[in-house]
């Protein structure tokens, strides 16, 4: 079901395709979301209660999903460079569902590590999807299209973790399989409506000297301001892993919540994240351009989390959430400022690069932050400090928000968006 699309996007093909898309992309993370409350449950549960060893074995959980990430996301956004999209996500969400029933039965921690591994394998497709979004729409769309992107992740953890959270008060197991039902179903989905997105004219002749990790993040030095973007969203990134990696320990250890309770507030998280790139990130860009949105989103970003470390109460917690959906306009500023950067045959390897840096703060930060989180709670530490984890990751807004008003100083005097910007970077819808 390959489409011979020209390379200007139709506006209803290109509307059409995008949809299918953001539903691919929504049935994968709300699969992703419906496992993130009882992980860390489950793995408690194999180390016997024990909370500052479950929250360091999380890490070492964390970094080997985010190394296959590492290894792989390049691999796959050169191949669908080469070979097209719509193999590469069919193929990633068939794996992915497998992998979910290979959890589901793993009877210790050792076979639950190989399935988190195989996971981050094959969930890897990330890269192609962000590459079709390019191949479907117009540069000076692309900062609104990849907003929408966003709230399709959001709404996979708006229903995701609440799903979760109450299928794992009746049984650990019971979420693993779920997600596996609704991967598979993807697949299924995409097998009949999924249209190819990169013409055969428009395919990479050559992939395989950027199908290496190392040789992907080549791309990002090409352009001075595309490096220091990724620089950008490598601390953007880094403090993002914070909630994956101690949202769930941390809320159970300083507010006592159960997983209902968890997957509640993973969903107001995935609502603000919805509702922000959704509906705020087109007419945010809009109206005062990336650079001011790249801003903006950072520094919403920073208060969300210092917000988080200090937190006494439970509800106060909640209250910061909504600064982190705000933190959310930055992200498809970032992406659409890069993708500008990049020639079209090169979109999938852009996305794979983008993925790599994802993938290698995958490697850090889960360690990083559980380990920082289990030194702050641990019986031994001077000061107690349970919201060391999010200070930390306040600190990274901190430095990337800095380094991003420097690195975009030339766009602070570049004209204003318009209905049909320049293609020099700045303006995004």
């Amino acid at each position: 079901m390959s489409s011979a699309a020209p390379s200007t996007p139709q506006p209803q093909a290109s509307r059409a395709a995008f949809v299918f898309i953001l539903v691919t992309v929504l049935f994968d993370f709300l699969a992703f979301g419906i496992i993130a409350p009882v992980l860390p449950n489950l793995i408690i549960q194999f180390e016997g209660g024990n909370i500052a060893r479950a929250a360091a074995i999380t890490g070492y959980f964390g970094f080997a999903w985010a190394l296959m990430q590492f290894i792989f996301s390049p691999i796959l956004g050169a191949w669908s460079d080469r070979f097209g999209r719509r193999p590469v996500i069919l193929i990633s969400c068939f794996g992915l569902g497998l992998d979910y029933i290979f959890m589901a039965l793993a009877p210790s921690l050792k076979w639950l590590l190989v399935g988190r591994i195989i996971s981050g394998i094959t969930a890897s497709n990330i890269s192609s999807a962000f590459a079709y979004v390019t191949d479907v729409t117009p540069p000076e769309k692309r900062a609104k299209q990849f907003g929408y992107l966003a709230a399709s992740f959001g709404m996979g953890f708006i229903i995701g973790p609440a799903v979760g959270g109450f299928l794992g008060n009746i049984n650990l197991r019971f979420p693993f399989w779920a997600a596996a039902c609704l991967s598979l179903a993807n697949a299924l989905y995409g097998f009949f409506v999924l249209p190819e997105s990169l013409p055969k004219e428009r395919r990479s002749k050559s992939a395989w000297h950027m199908a290496n990790p190392l040789g992907s993040l080549t791309l990002l030095r090409s352009h001075r301001q595309l490096f220091g973007l990724a620089t950008v969203m490598t601390l953007f990134y880094l403090a993002q892993q914070s909630l994956p990696a101690v949202f769930v320990l941390y809320t159970q250890y300083r507010y006592a919540w159960n997983g209902r309770d968890v997957g509640l507030a993973l969903a107001v998280v995935g609502i603000s994240t919805s509702i922000v790139s959704g509906t705020l990130v087109g007419p945010f860009v809009r109206r005062f351009g990336e650079r001011r949105s790249v801003l903006s989103g950072l520094t919403f970003g920073t208060l969300g989390f210092l917000s988080f470390a200090f937190a006494p109460r439970g509800w106060m917690f909640l209250c910061a959430i909504p600064f982190l959906g705000l933190w959310g306009i930055a992200g498809p500023s970032m992406q659409s400022l890069m993708s500008r950067r990049v020639d079209p045959s090169s979109q999938g390897k852009l996305q794979g690069a983008i993925n790599s840096v994802r993938a290698i703060t995958g490697m850090i930060g889960p360690l990083l932050f559980t380990q920082v989180l289990a030194i702050a709670i641990s019986p031994f530490t001077p000061i107690h400090f349970p919201g060391a984890p999010y200070f930390l990751a306040g600190a990274l807004l901190t430095s990337s928000l800095l380094l991003a008003s420097y690195v975009t100083r030339a766009d602070a005097s570049a004209p204003q968006p318009t209905a049909k910007p320049a293609v020099s970077p700045g303006p995004a819808d």
